[in-house]
């Protein structure tokens, strides 16, 4: 009688093991579920090839690391006030670590305090803000904008031998990039009494500011200008339209060099119409999520992680032309 009971009983032993399995692997489940980090970015604007270009950049790197990582993106369309917001909403949704890609220098400090009250760590991406690495914001991911300028304008001296009439298309106001990339050019033309700046104007960042500003100071400045410096090749491709309206020829009248290294800016190289172009990468996605991860893992990270920089111009625009965005 016994026997035949164990015998009974042995279907239901085997059920309950599958059940208890069963509800191991969904806690397993659920356990992996909590472990997964919520990460924020907030991008500054996202219509500008740059922008664009950037933004996949992050999502990119966050598909590949969907196992670990879920990302939330918001725009600021251009709108420091905006970022500022859009940083404390992501903080109000509990994200654990934010990228931040800063439209001005001082004026994100708002952002910047709120994280830090809230202890989520921010990570700069390709633009400073006030305030200290390591106190706070955990570090500044992007290039060496002094360099860039300095890199533009020593490629700009030789093609102009030494004398030129300059206009500077400046970036976005208040913004670090717009700072750098300025001193980086001005601290290398100082050297050469004859390289001058005469016009000095922001068009934003903007192709189209880049094109109006530069059309106003070829109406006041004319036949001095020789020499076009703008901060992004988005308003050098502006500035090249308004040459060409105005019946100069960029390249020949009027030497153009820029910043960004994107793809109509390698185009405009082999036409002759721009003469170079300093790099400045978008793609921060894998470098990002790697500085992520050695912060989460406990390792120290330095207050910069710098990226390098190449330049581009006629003898090898044609060769890296797959790496335009």
């Amino acid at each position: 009688m016994n026997h035949v009971n164990k015998r009974q009983s042995f279907p239901a032993v085997i059920a309950l093991f599958w059940l208890v399995a069963v509800a191991c692997i969904a806690l397993l489940g659920c356990a992996e579920k909590k472990e997964k980090k919520v990460i924020g970015f907030s991008q500054m604007e996202n219509d500008t090839p740059w922008r664009i270009a950037e933004t996949n950049s992050i999502k990119a790197e966050a598909r590949k690391r969907a196992d670990r990582f879920e990302l939330i993106v918001t725009d600021a369309e251009g709108q420091t006030s905006k970022q500022v917001a859009d940083v404390k909403d992501l903080i109000s949704r509990g994200v654990s670590a934010i990228f931040l890609a800063p439209r001005e220098l001082e004026a994100l400090a708002p952002a910047l305090q709120a994280a830090k009250e809230a202890r989520i760590p921010v990570f700069l991406i390709d633009r400073a803000a006030a305030g200290k690495a390591g106190e706070d914001y955990v570090t500044f991911i992007g290039s060496d904008f002094v360099n860039q300028g300095g890199s533009a304008a020593r490629w700009l001296i030789p093609e102009v031998n030494a004398k030129a009439g300059i206009v500077e298309l400046t970036g976005t106001v208040g913004s670090s990039v717009a700072r750098d990339r300025s001193q980086g050019f001005h601290d290398e033309i100082k050297r050469h009494p004859n390289m001058t700046v005469i016009a000095s104007e922001t068009g934003d960042f903007r192709r189209d500011l880049g094109q109006e500003v530069m059309g106003k100071i070829i109406k006041s400045q004319g036949k001095k200008i020789t020499a076009v410096y703008a901060h992004n090749d988005q308003m050098a491709l502006g500035a090249i339209e308004a040459l060409k309206a105005a019946g100069l020829q960029p390249g020949r009248d009027v030497i153009v060099v820029s910043v960004d290294g994107e793809k109509a800016a390698f185009e405009a190289i082999t036409k002759g119409e721009l003469g170079a172009t300093v790099e400045s990468s978008p793609r921060f996605g894998p470098l990002a999520f790697n500085t992520l991860e050695k912060y989460i893992n406990g390792l120290k990270l330095p207050p910069k992680i710098i990226i390098e920089d190449r330049l581009f111009d006629k003898r090898n625009a044609q060769e890296y032309m797959s790496e335009g965005y």
